[in-house]
This record gives structure tokens, sequence and C-alpha cells, in this order.
């Protein structure tokens, strides 16, 4: 089997998720069964950018054919794709020309030039929170998923709570959806990564509270940094708060004013951080929190549990659907509950590692092999059911 799959995402400012999601199966898919290929593509990059980015992901193995660079760059090209409905990837290379199954592992939604075409969508978010988008971004996810009902054979999500929004909120009508559970990766940090990651971010010994994410409005991270300005004026915490990941859409004015003032140092925004980084970020955390309005997975909250830190989260369906037993929950806009429940868990160490060990057990049954042998029995279905299984 000859699978083309847009590997654009990982040329995004910002990959997040979703790229981490499409270089695991880049990756993964072709050590499945012998004979199996991937052929990447992308929109117009030099090649320079394009072989850093597949560095970076660690691309580039046995079954992976070498990327195909279309003459379009990004912006063009997706509007072209939703919008007329061409070009067709496949009449442009012979690589691609020559694959059974193309996927599509975001919105950007090809013309599939007459072969089967899979789609992955993570969540509804942009019908239920139209305000946290740019108007470019709802527009082309809202054409995206358009072109997807339009398109695609199947339709993978990453838990039953998106499935249900997608059916919901989309023309995408639910027996062409299939529920794919993403991965997580499995690899604990050690005491000197922890050790070098204080260092590198001044923490020092004091203990901390860590959020991930991209600092946009769906994530809410204000709600936690006012939950934790609060314990902070009663002298409640020794506790450091913090954020980690990159700047999104309105960045500005998710943390107030007077509650960063107030928190001073004890508040550290550290950016975009590499995997290494991350997963010693986490390891050395007391507690990691998300308190986002919605969420169609929550990678995250299985990376904190991998590294054996106790997790709450905000009370969303797929938030329970992933983290189950591992995690606390509380509502979103309750800003009095996270308050409460911080000031508890952080003053209860024997909860947080009876709640650090809930987690752990729960993020073992999810891994990216996994994730990759559904995708594939997706493709042999996509397919008619030629193929070996």
């Amino acid at each position: 089997m000859r699978i083309a799959l847009n590997v654009e995402q990982l040329l995004q400012p910002v990959p997040g998720g979703t790229g981490r999601y499409v270089a695991r199966l880049a990756a993964l898919l072709p050590a499945l069964c012998a004979g199996d290929e991937m052929v990447p593509f992308v929109a117009f990059h030099r090649a320079a950018q394009v072989a850093a980015a597949f560095e970076r992901f660690g691309l580039g193995g046995p079954g992976v054919a070498a990327p195909v660079v279309l003459p379009w760059p990004r912006p063009l090209l997706y509007d072209v794709w939703h919008m007329l409905g061409v070009p067709s990837p496949a009449k442009h290379s012979p690589s691609l020309a020559s694959c059974d199954l193309l996927h599509a592992p975001s919105p950007a939604v090809p013309p599939a030039g007459g072969r089967p075409l899979v789609v992955t969508l993570h969540d509804a978010a942009f019908e239920l929170f139209p305000e946290a988008y740019t108007k470019r971004g709802l527009r082309f996810h809202r054409q995206g998923v358009a072109a997807a009902a339009r398109r695609a054979d199947l339709v993978i999500t990453a838990s039953r709570a998106a499935a249900a929004e997608i059916a919901a909120h989309t023309p995408i009508p639910a027996e062409r959806l299939r529920v794919i559970p993403d991965g997580v990766d499995h690899i604990v940090a050690s005491p000197q990564e922890v050790a070098e990651a204080r260092a590198k971010h001044r923490l020092g010994d004091v203990p901390y509270v860590l959020w991930v994410g991209t600092l946009e409005p769906r994530k809410n991270v204000g709600t936690l940094v006012r939950a934790f300005a609060r314990l902070s004026r009663r002298g409640a915490v020794p506790h450091r708060l913090v954020l980690a990941g990159p700047e999104g859409w309105l960045t500005q004015g998710q943390v107030d004013d007077s509650d960063r003032a107030l928190l001073g140092d004890r508040l550290r925004t550290v950016g975009q951080v590499p995997d290494w980084e991350l997963r010693a970020l986490y390891a050395g955390a007391e507690l990691f929190c998300l308190p986002s309005l919605h969420e169609g997975f929550g990678l995250t909250v299985l990376e904190a549990m991998v590294q054996g830190t106790a997790v709450v989260c905000s009370d969303l369906p797929a938030l329970r659907e992933v983290a189950s037993q591992g995690a606390e929950y509380v509502a979103p806009a309750d800003l009095d509950a996270w308050a409460v429940v911080l000031g508890e868990l952080l003053g209860d160490p024997s909860r947080r590692q009876r709640l650090a060990a809930a987690g752990r057990e729960r993020a073992a049954e999810f891994g990216w092999e996994d994730c990759a042998r559904a995708t594939r029995a997706i493709y042999v279905e996509a397919l008619g059911g030629a193929g070996e299984p």
C-alpha cells in the first residue's frame, strides 16, 4: 500500500498536537506491513526548510519516500483546494500519482484525484467557539470541513466526544466517522533532564504548577492564573506557575495585568520548548493544570500522566473520556472551584501521589503504535478491504 500523506502541518510556525500526530503516523505506518510506503507532500517551501522540518520530527527512515513539494504556497493551495477543487496533488508528481490512497490529517483537504480519501478532524471547536478563531482561520476550518464532507470516504477523530460534536455541528454524517485515540510518547524524563530544565528557566528548588498549550482564548489560561493569584494573596502556596507553549491568536489579554503584577517572578512564561525539555517540565511539576473551555482529545493531559505528575483539568466530555479516573475535574469557568482544588492538591502530597499513580496507569493504555495500526485498518476499509489487514 502506498499512502500520500499531507505533512504540511510540520512546517507550520506552531505544529501543535496535530503536528505530533502527523509525525508519528508518517514514521510508524510504513513499519506496520512489509511493502507499505508513505509518500509525504507539502506546499511550496525552500528545500532547506523542508529538510529541517523532517530532521526535527525524525522522518526519512525506511518506508518514507522523499517529500514531494507542490508548486504553490500554503494559503493559495488551501484556498484553491477548498473553493475550486483543484489541483489534485497526484497530477503534479509521479510519486503521488502511484499512491493508492490519500490522507489529509487536518482540515486542509485536497481533491483526491479519484483515489480514496481519509481525513482526520480533531474536533468541531471552530463551530462551538468561533470567537476564538481569526476570520481566516474560521473560514479555513469551515471550508475544509465542507470539503471533507464532499470528498472524504472516511473521517477519523480522536474521541467519541469529538465524533459526537462533529456529527452534530458539521455536514459530516456519523456513519463516516471513525474514532481512533491519539497516542502519547512513553519516554520518561531523567532526573538530570529535570535539573537542566529547572536551571535553564531559573526555577531553582521552588515547587511549581505547570500549564502547557498554545496561548489562545479557548485554552482559558487566565482562569488558572487568577485562581493561582488568589491563593498567592492568601499566602497559601509557595509555588511558581509555569506556562509553557507558543503564542497563538489573541495572546494579549489572556492573563490579567493585575494578576501578572501580583505574581511577578512567580509567574514564568517559557514559550515553546523542545520535546526533552517539555518532558522534564512535566516531570518536575507538582501539578499539571488544563482549564480549557474545549478539547477534542487532551494530549497534554496524557503527557503529564506519563511523567508521573498529578493532573487537574476541565470537566469536559473529551477529557473525562481520555483521562478517566486519572485526573480530577473542575468546571472550566468556576474560578472559586479552581482555587479550592489547587489549594487542596498542593497541600496534600499523598493525594497527589494517588492521583499521579492513577494517571500513569491510564496513560499506559495509549500508544502511537496502536494509533498507527488502527489508522492502517481505516485505510484498508477505505480501499474496500483490499490489502493485508
